[in-house]
């Protein structure tokens, strides 16, 4: 992994254009234009390259982070190097759920998986919002319950015994989430992200592909061919 050396740019060129990325993110595109303009202008832009890191485990939270393009995964590794994913994060994702901890530290590393373009918000430039449109609070609630609810569904698909059923459930959620498509994923990263061994997705990836319920297109790409069958598969957990 290399280090989080990112390259500053002199400002986003679709923000001066007036396409302000806090528009699709939920919690700001609620804000009046003028505030958004006035977030965006204290902003910082910078560009990463795949396999960097935008932070580690134990790093100070002071910002948050906009997506503006690619595509970053939440990680942590265990005492013997091995890699688990937490999220995969895309276009319009923004992370910030630790902000508001006094002397908050990231419980999780953050890599890219591919180039990336990030706008980064001071912590400062972002209480200063709060205060000045408390209605953005409800918002966070929201937002906090929303990803509450995805952490207790994880939960839930991670303790799935049947290696197929939950590489269905994962498939299903990452083809909803996903930018365009295809599911753009390393057979690794699957892995990480299911607890599963990559021979063990291989293998299920293959009986899906043979059933015509995806189609693998090279290069780290999958596309859903057949969602209601490969729904059928993941619900057949409930009948077992």
């Amino acid at each position: 992994m290399e280090t989080s050396d990112k390259k500053i740019t002199a400002g986003c060129e679709n923000c001066k254009k007036g396409i302000l990325c806090t528009m699709t993110i939920p919690l700001f595109s609620a804000l009046p234009q003028d505030a958004q303009k006035n977030l965006t202008g204290h902003s910082v832009q910078s560009a990463m390259e795949k396999d960097s890191a935008l932070f580690r485990v134990g790093d100070k939270v002071d910002s948050v982070f906009i997506i503006r393009k690619g595509r970053i995964k939440l990680c942590k590794y265990d005492n013997d190097g091995n890699e688990y994913i937490l999220d995969i994060l895309h276009d319009g994702d923004a992370m910030w759920e630790n902000l508001f901890l006094e002397n908050a530290s990231s419980p999780y590393a953050a890599v890219c998986l591919s180039h990336v373009e990030l706008c980064e918000i001071r912590k400062r430039d972002f209480t200063e919002l709060l205060a000045n449109h408390p209605g953005i609070t409800m918002n966070l609630i929201s937002l906090l319950a929303l990803r509450l609810r995805e952490a207790n569904e994880k939960a839930l698909l991670l303790s799935i015994r049947d290696p197929k059923v939950r590489l269905a459930g994962f498939l299903l959620d990452r083809d909803v989430r996903c930018i365009g498509p295809e599911i753009k994923l390393r057979l690794e990263d699957i892995a990480a992200s299911i607890g599963l061994r990559p021979e063990t997705v291989s293998r299920c990836l293959s009986r899906f592909e043979e059933d015509n319920l995806i189609k693998r297109l090279g290069q780290g790409k999958i596309m859903v061919t057949d969602r209601s069958g490969l729904k059928k598969v993941f619900e057949s957990v409930k009948t077992e």
